[in-house]
């Protein structure tokens, strides 16, 4: 992999000591919702060489901008085909929330079939799964499978989250 020079910006705060692989700042550029919609696209790389952060780190800042312009609602929703990939992915987002203080405020959430300890906000523990407080205040990122999503559209009782989201998620 090839680190990418340090071109200027490519997001609102520094997620590592060291520039980006190059596919990442690629990625980081035209994901980037500053100058409008970001753009298609497709990352393919080996495992364990940063696809996920090419794609979460624009989406974290892409929340980062938005809620400092007070847009309010969900403004990413990450499917993800399995519980066990959506966990993992949900863990490590809560890490980078919790661990960074510029990231601190970010609302992200779970909602997927299983059960466990319920969490109303962020912990280092895990991204808030209690479906209560995710239809009365809808997390900035939602992490969720196809099932689910299915499910989340067709239910009465879950119409808030799309509703306060109406405007916000693009």
């Amino acid at each position: 992999f090839t680190k990418a020079p340090r071109r200027g910006v490519l997001l609102d705060w520094e997620f590592d000591d060291r520039p980006p692989y190059d596919h990442q700042a690629r990625a980081f550029s035209r994901l980037s919702s500053r100058e409008g919609r970001p753009e298609p696209t497709l990352i393919t790389t080996g495992t364990g060489s940063g696809k996920t952060e090419a794609f979460l780190l624009p989406i974290l800042n892409h929340c980062l901008e938005q809620r400092r312009k007070g847009v309010t609602g969900m403004k990413a929703l990450i499917l993800y085909p399995m519980n066990a990939l959506a966990n993992d992915q949900a863990q490590r987002l809560a890490g980078l929330i919790t661990d960074r203080p510029e990231l601190r405020g970010i609302r992200a959430g779970v909602y997927i079939g299983q059960k466990g300890p319920q969490r109303s906000s962020v912990t280092s523990e895990g991204l808030i799964n209690d479906r209560h407080a995710l239809r009365e205040d809808p997390p900035d990122i939602l992490l969720t499978n196809y099932k689910m999503l299915d499910q989340l559209l067709l239910r009465a009782k879950d119409q808030r989250i799309w509703q306060a989201s109406a405007e916000s998620l693009q």
